[in-house]
């Protein structure tokens, strides 16, 4: 089979992406897909831009021609825990302000490649890091009664998602990707918690350890007039293996799934050169007993690592994104965007979460793109996630002295992508 020079290109990049992943936002969702995505709060189910649009609506895929797309964001994570009210003696109190930042910057890569076999077929392939979580605790938290330093846990999923998007008619599409996913996990620093553990043996300190599965991501997009579009799209869970070294660590013997998520979203040309949009995203944390069993599992009997034992006590998540899009000559385009949720994390699961404070709800956007001419592109992006504090609420087990664990955490990325057509 013939593979033009732009699809070895792509096969190359994908390859060398494979080992590097992401951290998020939105629990530890990213918060959107693609550069000009990410400029515009992540907003994209109905306003694909980029070869990186199937991992927001395949469907887009058939309305943004032949192109390639290479992107890099730098992450900056700023994450942290003060536990306050701890009854336990010293030298085994547990009181102090901790920070998880002992590693603070995260490199992003994102790569997509499009083609239209003809006018009404696209197939595309788009490498992206769906999420992940990370806090490395120099001092750990539990310092007090064993706890090893650093500390922490470093949880990166990366997503190669091969897609195909057919034009039924030529103004609505309906796409699916094949989403491959590659999970790596470490967790450090836990050792205190051994005799709560199934297998203490696969609790902490193992190194890293991997996992692979595959789900699938189905869209439509469709131009209902000259001014509006709309888009749905929803992924399944992926059915990932398990993290076999933290079998004692996480519910159902290491098992890990990432989950389900579906959504809308509509644009509008409001002007010749203004375009807004929207979308709503619901993320099903729930779904996922390693992510959703609460800690109280723990005490009923169920240790880490068990079938019911205890996770992060996450509840499921909506997120509701506004981008716009204004052409401000022709060879500039300017973005922006704002997006808000409820955070996953009720305040009497705060303790677990010291080692994942996914909390932030609110992110500004803002991003640009010049045409550089011969079919080429330069785009970038910036986000800044609002600072979140979520105070626990009988959050620390009696059996550590009791006490609150409160979560706070902010964030702020740059990125930029090179992009050509063809």
């Amino acid at each position: 089979m013939f593979i033009s020079k732009p699809g070895r290109v792509a096969l190359v990049v994908a390859g060398c992406l494979a080992p590097i992943f992401a951290h998020a936002t939105n629990g530890y969702f990213s918060h959107g897909y693609g550069i000009k995505a990410k400029g515009m709060a992540g907003v994209g189910i109905a306003l694909p831009q980029d070869a990186l649009a199937a991992a927001t609506n395949p469907a887009g895929m058939a309305f943004v021609g032949n192109r390639a797309d290479l992107g890099l964001d730098i992450f900056m994570p700023r994450r942290g825990a003060d536990i306050v009210g701890n009854m336990s003696p010293a030298p085994y109190n547990l009181n102090g302000s901790y920070s998880g930042d002992g590693s603070k910057t995260f490199y992003i890569p994102e790569f997509g490649y499009n083609r239209m076999i003809n006018p009404q077929l696209a197939l595309g392939i788009s490498v992206y890091g769906n999420g992940g979580m990370n806090t490395t605790y120099n001092s750990s938290p539990f310092a007090a009664i064993g706890g090893s330093n650093p500390a922490g846990v470093d949880l990166s999923q990366l997503f190669i998602a091969p897609t195909l998007a057919y034009k039924i008619t030529p103004n609505h599409s309906l796409g699916i990707s094949l989403n491959f996913a590659y999970q790596r996990f470490s967790a450090d620093g836990l050792g205190p918690f051994a005799g709560l553990s199934s297998d203490p043996s696969k609790l902490s300190g193992v190194g890293d350890d991997t996992s692979t599965g595959w789900g699938v991501r189905v869209g439509w997009t469709g131009r209902v007039s000259d001014m509006v579009t709309l888009g749905a799209t929803y992924q399944s869970k992926t059915q990932m293996s398990k993290f076999d070294k933290y079998a004692g660590l996480y519910a159902e013997q290491g098992a890990f799934d990432i989950p389900a998520n579906y959504g809308v979203g509509i644009a509008v040309k409001a002007t010749p050169k203004l375009t807004i949009a929207a979308d709503v995203q619901t993320i099903e944390y729930s779904g996922i007993p390693s992510i959703a069993n609460p800690v109280s599992n723990l005490f009923a009997g169920n240790p880490l690592g068990s079938t019911n034992g205890p996770g992060f006590g996450w509840r499921d998540m909506t997120v509701f994104k506004l981008g716009a899009a204004y052409e401000l000559n022709s060879n500039l385009t300017l973005r922006g965007g704002y997006s808000t949720g409820r955070q996953p994390i009720p305040s009497s699961e705060t303790f677990f979460n010291i080692y994942a404070p996914g909390v932030v709800e609110d992110h500004f956007t803002l991003g640009a793109t010049w045409l550089l001419g011969r079919g080429q592109e330069f785009s970038i992006s910036y986000m800044h996630a609002f600072k979140k504090t979520i105070n626990g609420s009988n959050s620390m087990p009696a059996m550590l002295g009791g006490g609150e664990a409160n979560l706070h955490m902010y964030e702020d990325s740059l990125g930029a992508a090179y992009a050509w057509r063809f």
